[in-house]
């Protein structure tokens, strides 16, 4: 080997761990991004879950109690915020509210509107409730890791 070829060997090797580095990078940055978005994905199916219980529990208590309210047929409250047990639904909160529509909802025309007093069941279930009122959806200061789910059912 002569003299001038000598560092060359050096700079190749040099390159080298250069570029494995800059790979080992890549693939943290691109596996910390997975692991995220799929945390998050598993947080909505959890929240979806979650204001799902709170339609079921609106129609729990209707059956309960009977309904017949004049304001209020289903009979559930107007509106309810409930945390989900100590389970895996344990980081959700779940404000459920009942109330009828008014005529001319669904057509504009009260006369003939098929929607008019129909009763409308709405779910909201977040990771973050309110910090001021405590009930969802957050609209103060959601964090980062905010997380909700809306179900409407309309009876």
């Amino acid at each position: 080997m002569t003299r001038k070829s000598g560092g060359v060997a050096l700079v190749t090797a040099i390159f080298l761990l250069v570029v494995l580095a800059g790979l080992a990078v890549a693939v943290v940055s691109l596996t910390t991004s997975q692991q995220s978005a799929a945390t998050q994905d598993e947080q909505g199916a959890r929240a979806y879950q979650a204001a799902r219980a709170g339609i079921e529990w609106a129609l729990y208590v209707s059956l309960r109690t009977g309904g017949g309210l004049a304001n209020n047929p289903l009979g559930c409250p107007a509106t309810h915020t409930m945390a989900m047990p100590a389970q895996t639904l344990s980081s959700f909160t779940v404000t459920v509210t009942c109330g009828q529509r008014a005529a001319g909802y669904g057509t504009g025309v009260p006369a003939n509107d098929p929607t008019a007093r129909s009763i409308l069941v709405r779910s909201v279930a977040c990771n973050q409730p309110d910090p001021v009122t405590g009930v969802c959806p957050n609209t103060t200061a959601p964090g980062p890791d905010y997380v909700q789910r809306r179900i409407d059912a309309q009876l």
